[in-house]
């Protein structure tokens, strides 16, 4: 059965796995329709993610259609199309008791930790896929993406009327405005590619955009959008150590700050930075699978609209040639989805 492994850094290398047996107990066999490529997949390409061993089958956005099941499932069946939720959690341990899945002691995220969906099937845990009626397979590879912006969002938790910051407007940073959006918050964005802040304008209709240029011209922007007041919620979802230690200075006094992006650098700042404004600096990490059911429903109801989520495609043969281009912020990519 063919599939696509990372081999090393800057790698993809096509191979031949054996095909997955029938599923057993609480198991589902699936078919991959559609991955997406994730900001995460770009850093275990690059060799920059901390939780990434050589050599993976990457994959954990994820697109499936049950084939068959295994003895006592029946939240799917054969012929479903489902999201993946890709965290398999132990269920035992100290986070997993209090419902914190997303943060399991002994957590295999598939893709990263564990070989994942970028071949042509594979079994998984059938509690850990959402079906979907309505929903393409190409949506359905969008859900984890939009889940771990629903869950830093939700950890930023900003108020209708709150001044609300999101930093970077890759995916992340862009699946976490689709949700600051619902909260009546008044959202700013600020990323240094215009192009980006560009796509944010027309695409979402968000006229706070602030282009990051080192200056000092983006805090008399942040003064001007909030009568000199800041932001009492701030998400930074650029994985760039000199963003996240910085992101305190537009933090208003007794705001939040969330890390959702993830570096393997220190970030530092000067403690009074964050002693004065008595701040609270919290990280996002994942997602739930409340998060998942929420999507899908959201998008069956049309309000979250993915039609210009998906900038660039490839497929099992043009991927091994087209990945090293999404590495490079001139491709203008947003979101890549493979076809398997």
């Amino acid at each position: 059965m063919r599939a696509i492994q990372i081999s090393e850094v800057r790698t993809l290398k096509p191979i031949e796995i054996d095909a997955p047996e029938q599923p057993g107990p609480g198991q589902a066999l699936v078919r991959t329709h559609r991955m997406g490529v994730c900001g995460t997949d770009i850093s275990c390409y690059l060799g920059k993610f901390p939780f990434f061993d050589f050599p993976r089958i990457p994959g954990h956005e994820l697109g499936v259609e049950v084939l068959a099941v295994g003895e006592g499932v029946s939240n799917v069946a054969a012929g479903d199309a489902c999201s993946v939720e890709p965290y398999m959690n132990c269920g035992t341990c100290y986070p997993c008791r209090r419902g914190a899945t997303n943060c399991c002691q002994n957590l295999k995220v598939i893709g990263v930790m564990c070989d994942g969906g970028l071949c042509e099937s594979f079994l998984v845990r059938a509690d850990k896929l959402h079906p979907a009626k309505q929903l393409s397979y190409d949506q359905l590879a969008l859900v984890e993406t939009l889940a771990i912006g629903c869950h830093a969002n939700d950890r930023a938790n900003p108020r209708p009327a709150d001044h609300a910051l999101i930093i970077g407007m890759g995916p992340i940073g862009l699946a976490t405005l689709e949700f600051a959006k619902f909260t009546g918050a008044k959202v700013s964005v600020m990323d240094m590619n215009p192009e980006r802040l560009d796509f944010v304008r027309r695409n979402y209709g968000i006229e706070n955009t602030i282009q990051f240029v080192g200056d000092g011209s983006e805090e008399n922007r942040m003064r001007q959008l909030t009568d000199s007041d800041f932001y009492q919620t701030i998400v930074d979802a650029t994985g760039n150590r000199h963003s996240m230690g910085h992101a305190l200075s537009y933090l208003a006094p007794t705001g939040t700050l969330v890390y959702v992006g993830i570096t393997t650098d220190e970030i530092s700042f000067r403690h009074p930075a964050m002693h004065k404004p008595e701040a609270s600096i919290l990280s996002s990490r994942n997602a739930l699978p409340s998060d998942f059911t929420r999507i899908i429903g959201l998008i069956e109801q049309g309000l979250i609209n993915t039609d210009p989520w998906i900038t660039h495609r490839s497929d099992m043969d043009s991927i091994l040639t087209d990945f090293d281009s999404y590495t490079k912020p001139e491709t203008g990519v947003i979101k890549a989805v493979i076809t398997v």
